[in-house]
């Protein structure tokens, strides 16, 4: 069979790095082992009922077999700034600052191609989450990292960037709580944020996937509600995490209008139409009844505290993350990142993401999800506590 080449501009593409991570595990269980696998960002919670009836319902409805509109119910749009509304204080209008999105990573890979010219620099954080440097390669955009170090909380240091970046950045994705460390940002860093962005005229795009999972009782911010923020920048929200609805594709940005009519537009393109139901469902979700996130933050807070409490007993020197469903772990020494992954799964049957794999700052450490129950947990610390490594 004849075999054509790709093209540049996929082979610019950068690997895929979790795929790496999959055929691992996958090879690891096809040996027979018990594999504990800590590795991947996939919820573990079914979607609640609900949510799943709704769905059934409109799945019924002859009208949702049919196109719906390529930028989206406007029901749903309306959902979404209700939400934010009452779960930020922040006021939207959705006919002109909310878009639907086909999934949170849809949007963020989308963003560079609708604001920046081949060549255009683009700010991201170092450690961060590995699809925000396909948007770049898509974009043809020129990459400046933002390092998030411990010593910072895992914030950027705006002041550590050369001005002469500043002034040629067009874009810059933040993301709290973090993926991979875990940390959580607080008003006044947005604050210092949108006056960077007034400064320099970047636009700023918040990744708030994880916006629902605060720990001990602290909720994390939106970026929206810093003054000016709305007119410098976006947020990106997915039902993924808040609802256990990753296998769904549904989220939406909010913001900048004129942002967001860049979205729509690139989006008339790319997709016709997010099924009908499926925007039902998501209107339910925003709309309904909130118990669910609050059990979910709770259930997630005591994996937490199974984890790190049984690390700290077993004398790994770990810190507890703020938000997020992610522990972000220093490696012991001796180890690279991506020595200690494949050493936990070849000795423990434990598989952990390397560090190494959400960029060069992320060497040193490897990032544990908070996706398998408090029993798997407790096995795992027993499995690393056999290894007499610390």
């Amino acid at each position: 069979m004849k075999e054509y080449p790709k093209s540049e501009l996929l082979n610019s593409l950068p690997g895929q790095f979790f795929a790496g991570l999959v055929k691992k595990v996958g090879e690891a269980i096809a040996q027979g082992h018990d594999v504990i696998n800590l590795g991947q960002g996939n919820p573990d919670q079914p979607t609640p009922p609900h949510i799943v009836k709704r769905l059934q319902l409109a799945a019924e409805n002859p009208v949702n077999h049919k196109y719906s509109p390529f930028q989206g119910y406007k029901y749903l749009k309306e959902a979404a700034a209700n939400f934010y509304k009452r779960e930020y204080n922040v006021d939207l209008d959705p006919d002109t600052e909310v878009a639907i999105l086909f999934g949170g990573k849809a949007g963020l890979v989308e963003i560079p191609q609708c604001l920046l010219n081949p060549g255009d620099t683009m700010l991201v954080p170092d450690p961060g989450y590995p699809d925000y440097l396909s948007g770049a390669a898509l974009a043809q955009a020129k990459l400046e990292m933002m390092p998030l170090l411990e010593e910072n909380g895992f914030l950027p240091d705006y002041g550590t960037i050369p001005t002469e970046v500043l002034y040629n950045t067009k874009l810059m994705i933040l993301n709290y709580p973090n993926n991979p460390t875990g940390a959580v940002a607080t008003k006044e860093f947005f604050d210092e944020t949108v006056s960077l962005s007034n400064k320099h005229g970047i636009c700023v795009v918040h990744d708030f996937a994880y916006g629902a999972i605060g720990f001990e009782g602290e909720r994390p911010v939106s970026f929206l509600q810093s003054e000016g923020a709305k007119e410098i920048g976006i947020e990106i929200y997915t039902l993924s995490k808040t609802y256990n609805m990753a296998g769904w594709r549904v989220g939406f940005a909010v913001g900048n209008k004129s942002v967001i009519s860049a979205i729509e537009l690139i989006q008339d393109h790319l997709y016709v139409s997010l099924f009908g139901a499926v925007q039902e469902a998501a209107a339910e979700a925003l709309n309904g009844p909130q118990d669910c996130v609050g059990e979910l933050v709770r259930l997630y807070e005591s994996r937490r505290s199974a984890l790190i409490g049984g690390l700290r007993e077993i004398g790994w020197d770990v810190n507890a993350p703020a938000g997020s469903f992610f522990a972000w772990l220093k490696v012991p020494e001796g180890f690279s990142s991506m020595e200690f992954a494949d050493f936990l799964l070849e000795k423990a049957h434990i598989m952990v993401a390397p560090g190494i794999g959400f960029g060069r700052f992320g060497e040193g450490y490897v990032r544990v999800g908070l996706l398998a129950s408090e029993e798997r947990l407790s096995e795992a610390v027993r499995r690393i506590k056999a290894l007499d490594i610390f």
